[in-house]
């Protein structure tokens, strides 16, 4: 075998191009630094610290032990499909197909179907920066051409119409949005939505995948624009949606997804291939969060937004740092540019590692994310009061670098 062979351990050459959600990797590192007896505050990963309500949990239990074990369809049993599209009736009163939703095991799957179908060499695929790391990483991995769209603290960090319809060319393929926004809690005004969707008029050949997974973590008054409002552009919309953070639900592994005509079969197909069904106690589990009692998403949401005063005020009384009070998910997005510490990337580090409060530099979110950081704010009260104590004096006494 000469030098130049390949090794057939070797995986083929896109795999040199996928990157992956940096998160976790902070979140083993946090791990290990407690596993060393350190007392680490997590801030980082973007998971609710509550419990998947007992309902749900006993709906699965139940499942158990009514015997559903094993397979279900592909796109996922009829009743929580017909759930989905009642739910989505209920919350905004629009109309959708059941036989066009796809149980999914996680709203990733979703992303990775849609940017694999319309993603390859020579096509260009839009998406939100700072934005959720996979959307680039699978675009990256198709081949095709990731183009930023913005997400500017100016503009309340909600999606710009303008910005992203002057990226549009003949070979873009897909455009990727997310409100309320992960990772910076922007909520994008339904007139930016109305404006953006009049602007696809002129672009026909381009879909969207809208991705909702914080649909209901909104405060102060907000009101969640679903695209699905949008009948001129159904036919090309991809809908992307889930329990993970509504419901406390992880580590259950459940997102659904809803598709357009054109591409439901595909999608069908997909799962086929990849997943054959999502886990059949689960599924029933999840069937009960949409059809039971909704009062423990209003008190987690509430809860939340009890958090979000806390670190907001407590950030913006940080040295040099500010912090523009989000609107939706549960994430704040502090501007460090006063701390005089040239790279988010060092800084969150040197916070974990020196004053043990776990973060995300805003570059592991795109590259318009530097001179920010990531809290999460899903972590209880007394453990933020507890972080942002730590970071006051860190920054207090730290030399930046």
């Amino acid at each position: 075998m000469t030098s130049a062979a390949r090794s057939p351990l070797h995986p083929i050459a896109a795999f040199d191009r996928i990157g992956e959600e940096n998160a976790f990797a902070v979140l083993a590192r946090a791990a290990a630094l407690a596993a060393q007896g350190r007392d680490i505050i997590n801030l980082g990963i973007g998971q609710p610290d509550f419990p998947t309500p007992p309902h749900i949990v006993e709906a699965a239990i139940k499942a158990l032990r009514d015997g559903h074990h094993g397979y279900t369809p592909s796109v996922g049993i009829e009743p929580l499909r017909t759930a989905v599209a009642a739910d989505v009736h209920r919350r905004f009163g629009t109309e959708i197909d059941p036989g066009k939703v796809v149980i999914v095991p996680g709203g990733k799957v979703t992303m990775f179907s849609a940017i694999l179908m319309l993603g390859e060499p020579g096509a260009e695929i839009l998406y939100p920066d700072p934005g959720f790391p996979i959307y680039r990483s699978m675009i990256e991995f198709t081949g095709a051409t990731p183009v930023p769209v913005p997400i500017r603290e100016e503009n309340g960090f909600g999606f710009s119409a303008q910005e992203a319809l002057a990226l549009i060319t003949p070979k873009t393929r897909l455009v990727i949005l997310n409100s309320p926004a992960n990772p910076t809690g922007g909520v994008t005004p339904k007139a930016e939505i109305d404006a953006f969707v009049a602007g696809l008029e002129k672009h026909p050949h381009v879909a969207i995948l809208s991705d909702e997974i914080y649909d209901q973590f909104l405060f102060d008054g907000e009101a969640h624009t679903t695209l699905l409002s949008y009948p001129e552009i159904r036919d090309r919309l991809i809908l992307l949606n889930g329990w993970s953070k509504t419901y406390a639900m992880t580590g259950w592994r459940l997102g659904w997804a809803l598709w357009p005509e054109g591409l439901f079969e595909a999608a069908r197909k997909l799962a086929v291939n990849a997943w054959s069904c999502v886990n059949a106690p689960a599924q029933y589990g999840a069937l009960a969060a949409l059809t039971g009692p909704q009062d423990c998403v209003a008190q987690m949401v509430a809860e939340f937004d009890r958090r979000r005063h806390l670190v907001v005020e407590g950030l913006n009384a940080l040295p040099g740092i500010s912090c523009a009070v989000p609107k939706g998910a549960f994430y704040a997005f502090p501007n460090i540019s006063g701390t005089g510490w040239s790279s988010a990337k060092k800084l969150a580090a040197a916070l974990l590692d020196e004053a043990g409060v776990a973060t995300i530099g805003g570059p592991d979110f795109g590259i318009f994310g530097e001179g920010y950081i990531r809290l999460s704010y899903a972590n209880s009260a007394e453990n933020i009061a507890r972080a942002l104590e730590r970071m006051g004096a860190f920054l207090g006494e730290a030399r930046a670098a």
